[in-house]
């Protein structure tokens, strides 16, 4: 989710570079820079923190003569946010600048073995390797074309590159593999970029440029080739209607909807360097060095909570570990006499600042016991203070409501479970093999089913928009994902709603059934299906509306069902997730309420 823009034209080329960077900010970062020859070499400047401390520094530069630049905004993968992990990176000659998305899985291997050659590091981050890995290419290949591509055709990961050579002041060079990279097509101007708002002032024509392909292009001209053989591709320019705001949006009309929409390449992202070769096993090298708990403890608060919730599930039926799932709130205030170190506990937090979550790491550590960290902000305190920290890679998420966060606590919750699952022998390596060719096939299927159930989202909410209260019901590893549903239409809609585990509608609740009281059931193909089919016919017994979320073939009646594509249990949760987030996003925009940014809600709970 970092931001990136090249630029070959006639116009001042920093100032370009550094707007389209402000036009990208909406996806947040750590650290910006930019690259640009000036007297015949390449000239880096980067700073950590906001654009205004780049700006800063570049006000002290001479930038007129520049009509070539790169720049790129930073949210940390590799290494901490820093000025030296910072984009561009230079290699060791200083010939070639390079900025990057994405991860590189490899980098490690080739790290050494460049290290072998001489080559020094000033970085943690796998871009300085592979801009050296480019540099040591360039001596055996006939120009740097071929440099370049030998060099990505060696990289195993995902990634959009944009690089510069010295000698070559009016180029740009990029190419992309699985991870977002445009090219835009100007007047005496051409721009590659990680989206479109970084040059929708100067162009509108565009190609999207597909995995496994590279461009050149200077002011006058361009070239888009195949990576594998450098063949030249063709494509047809597109012109983009959108404005500028719209465009930050990727088109939709809240930041929420698109977040929900990218949940397919959250998936991607996440699996992106965590799959063995042979597809039987999650590679968490975070994990190698501590030993596999007795009982594991997951503290969290909100969404985070609800993620480990379902996560236990797993845990303990992939795993065969217990599982105690706390909210930070209350475990930092009571004796934690259970806490032995033979333990562990794992603290979850998108933002990795969560106040209570954080509260109840420093409680953990104080009882000896290791504290494993699970969050999406590199150099977040979660991630300092914690034995170990695993990343789950989300990028920003700007909409307060959290969405495809929960999508990649969830996904690194079912890599743990394998990992752990495969050191402890509980999880066979055919069932190993099924699971992960599940979650492989989870972003294609979600890329196409999402469109439909929007569709019957806005339906669905168009109906039920009267309603003052809401029941949401499951069982089993559908619970967590009730609680889920409430909250968001709470939070979004401010329409009272609570999630029940649907076992318990006879100790109490069901007495607040009536026809203006509707439930939201979860009722998927499933070994829990019969009991939830029970609980459903009697709310209709007390003549309660229910929309059910369900699966094609299965045997219920009732007044809205919502068919959604079959998946096994517990992974049926990732087309159950955005469903429920879609229903809550239609309910607040058909309301009027303000999706992105509810009343008395902040994106982080920093104090308690």
């Amino acid at each position: 989710m970092c931001g990136i823009i090249g630029y070959a034209g006639h116009r001042p080329a920093v100032p370009v570079v550094v707007e389209g960077l402000c036009r990208l900010e909406y996806r947040g970062y750590d650290s910006a820079g930019v690259a640009f020859v000036r007297q015949g070499g390449l000239r880096v400047m980067r700073a950590k923190g906001k654009l205004a401390a780049l700006e800063e520094k570049l006000a002290q530069e001479p930038l007129a003569t520049a009509t070539c630049a790169m720049g790129h905004t930073r949210w940390a993968t590799h290494g901490v946010p820093a000025e030296r992990n910072a984009h561009p990176h230079l290699s060791n000659d200083g010939s070639l600048a390079l900025v990057h998305n994405g991860i590189i899985e490899n980098y490690q291997e080739v790290k050494a073995d460049l290290a072998s050659k001489g080559y020094v590091f000033h970085s943690e981050t796998d871009t300085e390797v592979l801009v050296n890995l480019i540099a040591e290419r360039r001596k055996s290949e006939p120009d740097l074309l071929h440099a370049f591509a030998a060099a990505l055709r060696e990289a195993h990961g995902a990634y959009a590159v944009c690089l510069m050579h010295s000698a070559e002041p009016e180029t740009i060079y990029a190419a992309r593999m699985s991870a977002p990279l445009i090219f835009g097509l100007g007047t005496g101007e051409n721009f590659v970029a990680s989206d479109i708002p970084a040059f929708l002032p100067y162009t509108r024509r565009v190609i999207f440029l597909e995995d496994g392909e590279l461009v050149r292009a200077t002011p006058a001209q361009y070239e888009i080739l195949r990576l594998a053989d450098l063949a030249p591709v063709e494509h047809e320019a597109q012109t983009i209607q959108w404005d500028m705001q719209a465009a930050q949006k990727g088109g939709h009309r809240h930041f929420m909807l698109k977040e929900i929409f990218e949940q397919p390449r959250v998936i991607s992202d996440g699996l992106t360097g965590r799959i063995n070769a042979a597809r039987d096993a999650a590679l968490l090298p975070e994990l190698d060095a501590l030993p596999v708990p007795r009982r594991l403890h997951i503290v969290a608060c909100g969404t985070s909570y609800h993620s480990g919730l379902w996560g236990r599930h797993l845990l303990e039926h992939w795993a065969g570990i217990p599982v105690q799932v706390e909210i930070a709130s209350e475990f930092r205030y009571r004796d934690s006499l259970l806490l032995e170190k033979e333990e562990m506990a794992l603290v979850i937090s998108q933002s990795g600042e969560t106040a209570d979550t954080l509260a109840a790491l420093r409680i953990a550590r104080e009882h000896g016991v290791p504290v494993l960290g699970l969050c999406n902000v590199v150099g977040s305190s979660i991630a300092r203070e914690a034995s170990a920290v695993i990343y789950t890679q989300a990028g920003p998420e700007i909409s307060v409501a959290s969405t495809k966060a929960m999508c990649s606590q969830m996904l690194t919750l079912a890599l743990m479970a394998l990992y752990w699952g495969c050191r402890r022998n509980s999880l066979p390596a055919t069932r190993r093999r099924e699971l992960i060719g599940l979650l492989e096939s989870l972003p294609a299927l979600l890329d196409d089913y999402l469109p439909a159930m929007h569709d019957r989202a806005r339906e669905l909410s168009r109906k039920y928009a009267q309603a003052r209260n809401f029941f949401y019901l499951g069982r089993g590893h559908c619970y967590p994902l009730a609680l889920e549903g409430a909250l968001k239409l709470k939070e979004l809609s401010y329409i009272h709603a609570e999630g029940y585990a649907a076992g318990e509608m006879k100790h109490g609740p069901i007495a607040l059934i009536d026809p203006a009281f509707p439930t939201f059931a979860l009722a998927l193909d499933d070994a829990l299906f019969p009991k939830v089919k029970s609980n459903i016919v009697e709310v209709q017994a007390r003549q309660g509306k229910v929309i059910a979320l369900t699966n094609p073939g299965l045997d219920l009646a009732v007044d809205d069902p919502w068919i959604i594509p079959a998946l096994p249990a517990p992974l049926a949760a990732f087309a159950a997730l955005p469903a429920l987030q879609l229903f809550s996003y239609e309910m607040a925009d058909y309301l009027g309420k303000d999706v992105d940014q509810p009343r008395n809600l902040a994106k982080s709970v920093t104090v308690e």
